[in-house]
């Protein structure tokens, strides 16, 4: 088994709120993630796909058909966007770490088994700052 991986970046906006909670509530549990006008991150997302390569090609996946379809599917959809406003996918969704994480494993993993029948996404990495991030396994 091999794992491939690749890196995108991408930069966005988002507020953290839970409606059903006051606005004390959520300034207290989100802090400044709550702000009422908004922050920003500078994302960076590693996919990482797994698989046995093909004898044909000595490749699990081709890394330009799976940037191609991340800049497509992922990227060009929530790059310089607001995350709570813009993307249709993330819409009524609280728009955490981990939330984008299994969002984009949605829409990744039939993506890759389409490009490529042999492999299969196993990590979403997704990095919110340069201390905060999340994996996620598809579970």
């Amino acid at each position: 088994m091999i794992y491939i991986n690749r890196r995108e970046f991408f930069n966005a906006a988002h507020k953290l709120y839970n409606p059903k909670w006051s606005k004390e509530q959520n300034e207290a549990f989100f802090g400044p993630c709550a702000n009422e006008n908004w922050h920003g991150h500078n994302f960076e997302m590693v996919i990482t796909v797994k698989g046995n390569p093909d004898p044909d090609t000595g490749y699990v996946m081709n890394m330009k058909d799976l940037g191609r379809i991340t800049q497509e599917h992922i990227i060009n959809k929530v790059d310089h966007k607001n995350l709570n406003m813009d993307v249709d996918f993330l819409e009524g969704k609280m728009t955490s770490c981990e939330t984008l994480a299994m969002e984009f494993w949605k829409i990744l993993a039939p993506k890759v088994k389409e490009f490529a029948p042999n492999a299969e996404l196993h990590c979403i990495e997704l990095h919110e700052t340069r201390k905060n991030f999340v994996q996620y396994y598809g579970e």
